[in-house]
C-alpha cells in the first residue's frame, strides 16, 4: 500500500517519530510502518525483538497512548507496524502538539493550536469563558432590545417580562457557572473591542482600482448594533439609491436587494474568526465584496453553499441567539437566499471565494461592460446582450442585423450564452426567441 495520509514509511526506527504517531493520533490516526524506503522498498529492520519492546513503552511513557505494535515478514525482510488510533483528547510530544494533514506531519502553533485544543475539548471559541469580563461589561439596553426581538419572532415569548439580565443570559445558555462566556461579551457587550481588538466592521469605497480608497468608515458596538449600523451606515453613505414615483409619492430603493447585502452581513458577524481580522466590506461601483475571517465546516466547498446543506456555524452559540432574535434562520439557508435575492432583481449569481483565510461574498450589479468581459464574452456578445436588455428578447435574425454576422456565427454565439446561463432559449425553429436570465 502506498503512502498517503493515513501510512507513513521509515527505514529504521529512531525516537522522533513519536512525533508522527503523536500526529496520527490527533489526526484519523494511521500506521507508521518501519522497515520501508520512501520509494516503497522494503528493506527490513535488525534488532526487531528488542523493537517491540521498546516501542510500545516508549510511546506508552512518553505520549500516553497504546498503540498496536506488530511484526510481519515482507519479501524476506522483517518489518514492524505500528497501528495509531484516533484519539477524542489532545495527544502531546514533550509539550508539543503535531497532527498529520495529508502526506506531512505538521506542528500546532497559535491560532491553528487554539482551535485544535478547542476543538478537542467539545468546545468552539464562542462557548469559552470570558474571564476578564464581569455582568459590568453588559449593556442592558442591548439585552432588553433583544428580548422585544425574540418575543416578536415569537422564538422566545416567556422572556417578555425579564428583566434580570442573569436570567436572560443563563437562558440563551451565555454563563457557566455565573461566568460569562465571550458569546456574550460580542453579542451584548457594552464595549466587545476592549476584549477582542478587531470586533469591528470596516467599510471602503474604491475607485477605478483596489489601491484607490476614496474614503472608508468603521462601526463598532456589539453584534447586533454592528449589523444594524453597517447597513444604515451603507445605505447613506456608501451605495447609490434609485429613484421612483408612484404618483406623488417617492419610492427609494436599493441599489443591490437589501435582504441579500443583509444576510451577507448577518453571515459575516456569525462565521467570523473573533481572533482574526475584521469583517471588510469593499464598495466598487460595479459590485461589493464581504469578506469575513473563518474557513468552511470541514467537509464542505464552496459549491455546496449554493445548494441546500446543513447548517454549521462557525460560532454555533452567536448563531443560536441570533435564531432566537429573529436574525436568521436555522436551515442552512442564508446563502441559498442571497443567490435568490440577487437573481430575483435581475443581478448575476453572487460568487463565494475562499481567499485570504477567510470567505468573500461578492454581489454585483448588471449588465456593466467590465462584468461581461470577466465573463469570457467578446464585443458583438455584449452588444446582444445590452440590446436584450433594452428590446426583452433577441432572435438570431435580429444577431446577425445589428452585428453584421453570418447565420453561423451568431448560432454559435447565441448557444455560448445561452450554455453559460446569460441567455434563456424560448421557443423552436424560426420562432426561437432568446431572454436575458442573468449575466
Amino acid at each position: 500500500m502506498p503512502e498517503n495520509q493515513n501510512i507513513e514509511w521509515k527505514e529504521s526506527w529512531k525516537d522522533e517519530y513519536l512525533k508522527w504517531i503523536c500526529g496520527f493520533a490527533n489526526a484519523q490516526g494511521g500506521k507508521l510502518i518501519i522497515g520501508k524506503s520512501d520509494n516503497g522498498r522494503t528493506v527490513g529492520i535488525e534488532n526487531s525483538k528488542k523493537l517491540l519492546e521498546d516501542i510500545p513503552n516508549k510511546i506508552q511513557s512518553q505520549l500516553g497512548i497504546i498503540c498496536d505494535v506488530n511484526l510481519f515478514e515482507e519479501n524476506s525482510n522483517v518489518i514492524i507496524e505500528i497501528v495509531v488510533k484516533p484519539y477524542d483528547n489532545a495527544i502531546s510530544y514533550q509539550g508539543k502538539y503535531y497532527y498529520r494533514s495529508g502526506s506531512t506531519k505538521q506542528e500546532l502553533k497559535g491560532k491553528a493550536l487554539n482551535d485544535f485544543l478547542l476543538k478537542k475539548s467539545g468546545k468552539t471559541w464562542d462557548d469559552v469563558i470570558e474571564n476578564r469580563a464581569t455582568l459590568d461589561d453588559i449593556d442592558p439596553n442591548a439585552i432588553e432590545a433583544f428580548i422585544k426581538a425574540a418575543v416578536i419572532s415569537k422564538r422566545m415569548p416567556f422572556i417578555e417580562s425579564e428583566t434580570n439580565t442573569e436570567i436572560v443570559l443563563d437562558n440563551l445558555l451565555l454563563r457557566e457557572n455565573g461566568l460569562i462566556k465571550r458569546s456574550a461579551i460580542v453579542l451584548f457587550g457594552k464595549n466587545p473591542c476592549k476584549f477582542y481588538i478587531n470586533a469591528f466592521v470596516k467599510i471602503g469605497r474604491f475607485g477605478k482600482t483596489d489601491d484607490d480608497l476614496i474614503f472608508q468608515e468603521v462601526v463598532e458596538g456589539n453584534a447586533f448594533q454592528i449589523a444594524d449600523k453597517t447597513l444604515e451606515i451603507l445605505d447613506k453613505k456608501f451605495l447609490i439609491s434609485p429613484i421612483s414615483y408612484d404618483g406623488l409619492h417617492r419610492i427609494e430603493k436599493w441599489e443591490y436587494p437589501y435582504k441579500a447585502v443583509r444576510e451577507t452581513i448577518i453571515n459575516a458577524i456569525v462565521h467570523r474568526d473573533y481572533f482574526g481580522a475584521p469583517v471588510q466590506i469593499s464598495v466598487y461601483d460595479d459590485k461589493i465584496m464581504i469578506w469575513n475571517e473563518g474557513k468552511l465546516p470541514e467537509g464542505f466547498s464552496i459549491e455546496d453553499l449554493k445548494k441546500k446543506h446543513t447548517s454549521r456555524p462557525y460560532n454555533p452559540t452567536i448563531a443560536s441567539v441570533f435564531f432566537k432574535g429573529g436574525l436568521i434562520e436555522a436551515w442552512g439557508r442564508g446563502t441559498i437566499n442571497i443567490i435568490s435575492e440577487c437573481l430575483k432583481a435581475g443581478l448575476p449569481e453572487p460568487s463565494f471565494e475562499s481567499e485570504f483565510g477567510g470567505i468573500f461574498v461578492k454581489l454585483f450589479k448588471p449588465y456593466t461592460e467590465k462584468h461581461l468581459i470577466e465573463k469570457g464574452l467578446n464585443e458583438r456578445q455584449i452588444k446582444a446582450v445590452f440590446y436584450c436588455k433594452e428590446n426583452e428578447f433577441i432572435t438570431n435574425g435580429i444577431y446577425q442585423s445589428i452585428s453584421e454576422i453570418s447565420e453561423r456565427t451568431a448560432t454559435r454565439d447565441l448557444e455560448f450564452l445561452t450554455e453559460i446561463g446569460v441567455f434563456e432559449k424560448v421557443g423552436e425553429k424560426k420562432g426561437t426567441k432568446y431572454k436575458l436570465i442573468r449575466v
